[in-house]
Order: C-alpha cells, then sequence, then structure tokens
C-alpha cells in the first residue's frame, strides 16, 4: 500500500549542545526534529527521512510517538552543534560543529507521496545540487539555505556564499532563511532587498526570519508579521518551527495567512524550551 502524507522533512538528526549564562544541555535538534514535531502538532501528516549514529536511534522514539513515520540510516556520527548564545535575546551565538552524519543520497527517500518535501540540512554537505534536482522531479521542494551557506571550517561553522545558488534555487519552491544567511547569499544586508533577490535567483517564495520577526516575499509582494512572545525562553529551533508553521498553512492559504500564522506560532514556541508544544487556533495564548 503506497505511504500518502502531506510533507516530508529531510535531514539529519541533530544531538546538540546548547550555552548560555554558563549551563550547558544537550539536546536534540535540526529541522527534522523541531519542524517536524510542529508540522505534526500542527495537524499534518508527517515523514522523516534522516542519518545517525545507530546508538541515538532512541531519540527518533520522540517523534514516532508523535504518530511521524521515521525512515533512519545509520552513520558514524550523529550531526551536532554546540551553540554558544551571547546575548540575552539569544539572537547571537557561535556554532561549533560536533558531529557529522554524512550525505544523503537520493536512494535514502522512501518511495512516499508527499505534497511537499521540506529539505532541512543542518550545515554544509549533507544535500548537494544533483538531490535537489532529483527530488524536484517527485514534488514541490522547501529548502532551508543554512544547509548550504553554514560550512564546517576546521573546528567552526561560517557562513558563506552557496556558489551554485544560481543553478539551485529554481529547482526551490519556498526558500528559507535568516537575515544573516541572506546577507551571505545575496551580500545584502536590507532584508527586502536581499529576499527580491533571491526570488530573482529563481526561489519561489522567500521565508525570511529575523530578531523580530518574519518577512515573507511571494510574487512581487511582500508580508511582514512580528515576533510576540510573551517571554523568551525557547530561541532554538525558532527558525525550523517558522518554516513549519508557514508551509502547514501555506497548503490551504494565501501567502499573507502563512505568514501571520506562522508568527504566531513561533512566538508561542519560543516561550518555552523544546519544540512547539501545542497550538489552539482559537486562543493562541
Amino acid at each position: 500500500m503506497a505511504i500518502d502524507v502531506d510533507i516530508v522533512v529531510i535531514g539529519h538528526f541533530a544531538k546538540d549542545k546548547l550555552v548560555f549564562r554558563g549551563t550547558e544541555e544537550i539536546a536534540s535538534g535540526g529541522s527534522v526534529y523541531y519542524g517536524a514535531l510542529a508540522l505534526r502538532r500542527l495537524g499534518l501528516r508527517v515523514a522523516v527521512v534522516t542519518r545517525l549514529r545507530e546508538a541515538d536511534f532512541p531519540r527518533l522514539d520522540e517523534l514516532k510517538n508523535e504518530g511521524i513515520l521515521v525512515f533512519a540510516r545509520p552513520a558514524e556520527q550523529t550531526s551536532g552543534i554546540e551553540n554558544v548564545y551571547l546575548t540575552s535575546d539569544m539572537d547571537r551565538r557561535l556554532c561549533k560543529p560536533l558531529g557529522f552524519a554524512g550525505p544523503f543520497s537520493i536512494d535514502a527517500v522512501p518511495p512516499v507521496q508527499a505534497r511537499l518535501f521540506l529539505v532541512g540540512p543542518i550545515m554544509a554537505g549533507e544535500i548537494d545540487l544533483p538531490f535537489i534536482k532529483a527530488l524536484s522531479g517527485r514534488g514541490r521542494i522547501a529548502l532551508d539555505a543554512q544547509g548550504f551557506v553554514r560550512v564546517r571550517a576546521g573546528k567552526d561553522l561560517v557562513l558563506r556564499d552557496w556558489s551554485e545558488k544560481r543553478e539551485g534555487l529554481p529547482y526551490v519552491d519556498f526558500l528559507k532563511v535568516d537575515s544573516a544567511e541572506a546577507e551571505a547569499l545575496t551580500g545584502k544586508a536590507d532584508l527586502k532587498e536581499a529576499a527580491r533577490e533571491l526570488a530573482d535567483y529563481g526561489a519561489g517564495e522567500i521565508i525570511l526570519t529575523h530578531v523580530a520577526g518574519v518577512l515573507v516575499y511571494a510574487d512581487r509582494v511582500y508580508y511582514e508579521a512580528p515576533f510576540t512572545p510573551r517571554e523568551l525562553k525557547g530561541r532554538t529551533g525558532r527558525g525550523d518551527t517558522c518554516f513549519a508553521a508557514y508551509l502547514a498553512r501555506r497548503l490551504t492559504s494565501s501567502a499573507q495567512e502563512a505568514c501571520q500564522f506562522a508568527a504566531a506560532v513561533t512566538s508561542r514556541k519560543m516561550e518555552a524550551p523544546g519544540p512547539l508544544r501545542g497550538w489552539e487556533e482559537a486562543n493562541p495564548h
């Protein structure tokens, strides 16, 4: 029997180290964690395709217990990043790689029918351009640019331009960037100029997160919505949650409505550590 879901999330499952105000915590992470759980808790049918060390497979139980279909392949390492937060708003951080689970091959993606494929790599090297081209033959693609501009350089992770962006972005229907990634890709610090240039490279809709909220550029129109958390305790996973929420609503609604919804869902998520815990449309707070 064919497997049919709304969204397939592809990327490394991460085991991260979070350092904030002198306190260290080991936490699950990555788009296949924060994004997939948000999608599922927003009511979508979700599958995950991932790679990690077999000894860390028990970390996938949290996804399976939510009803997410998990397709995992063993790797020599589990990917992870040490995030050292430098400011109280947790928007400035130093990132160091802790492990790397290796590249994906297109044959790792099972024959699942999906309305959308969310490609959410953690760092460069997970996904390459031939993978994107092959996947585009199976359906629409949503891509998190961090997996192409966040590059391992010795003991550090640095932002660098994606040299194949002009060839790769025309295959992307929804592109997620944050403000730093947008500047790395375009050389422009102005958010609207950067979003417009990314669309000019060929990407469909641009979803750009920044410290104050989310900016969407779709069909040559800008939409904006602020983040309004009552308190900030869950900065990690902000972008993954925002992108997931946008896509969840965008499957059935306009870009403008999806932008507003994504900001509201992300604001709720940032009020507590970990993934989005729940969402009630009638009473978001």
